[in-house]
């Protein structure tokens, strides 16, 4: 009996959310990607002790929804998992690029680009096929995907964008091999661009850490 594979195309339709109202008081535009385990509008809360005047926050929503523990009670969703990767990604950053599309970001607005945990591969994965014009990249405890080098984001070193590498020091997830494995991605995809921001803490957001990215000055 012989098995095949095929692909379809066909349409689909995925939320996403918003925080705060996008005005004339606006400073800073959030595109944050939430952790395995989200959704996005629970991912939000992080957001909530920023400036609602200054900041608006939007957040994709990860396409693969699923029950979190026995109960059947909570809904999770993730990225991407081992399955059709390649299909995936594509999926999702054209959902992605499709989110910002339809916000119509003004460009004279501060661009905060944000990944935590497994959305830092979504977040660069989709800055190195679209070249998006930000401000602040922001890897907060997650992993650089392997399949980027430097010539993914060679655009980064003739822009003034900031590159801000954040993670717990008990973050259970970054091992001591781990870190030493991101830290050579880092290296080589950013050279000294990145900075790195080590906390005290686990796999977690400090919420200290996002109000003090709203209000740094970096013009």
């Amino acid at each position: 009996m012989e098995h095949n594979q095929k692909t379809v195309v066909y349409q689909s339709t995925n939320v996403y959310e918003t925080l705060n109202t996008l005005s004339h008081k606006t400073k800073n535009i959030w595109l944050v990607f939430h952790g395995m385990g989200y959704l996005s509008r629970y991912f939000l809360k992080y957001f909530k002790t920023l400036n609602p005047e200054e900041n608006y926050i939007i957040a994709p929503q990860a396409p693969s929804k699923y029950y979190l523990g026995t109960d059947f009670k909570h809904v999770g969703a993730s990225w991407l998992t081992k399955e059709s990767t390649g299909q995936e990604i594509e999926n999702v950053l054209n959902y992605v690029t499709a989110v910002v599309k339809a916000e119509k970001i003004p460009a004279d607005k501060r661009f905060i680009l944000f990944g935590f945990s497994q959305g830092v591969s979504i977040a660069l994965r989709w800055l190195a096929k679209c070249r998006y014009n930000h401000d602040q990249l922001i890897l907060y405890a997650g992993g650089i995907p392997n399949e980027l080098n430097k010539n993914d984001l060679s655009f980064l070193t003739a822009k003034k964008s900031q590159v801000k590498i954040i993670y717990g020091d008990a973050d259970i997830y970054l091992t001591e091999e781990r870190l030493k494995v991101e830290a050579e991605k880092i290296k080589n995809l950013f050279g000294d661009k990145a900075q790195v921001i080590n906390f005290t803490g686990e796999h977690e957001i400090k919420t200290e850490i996002l109000e003090a990215i709203a209000t740094e000055d970096y013009d």
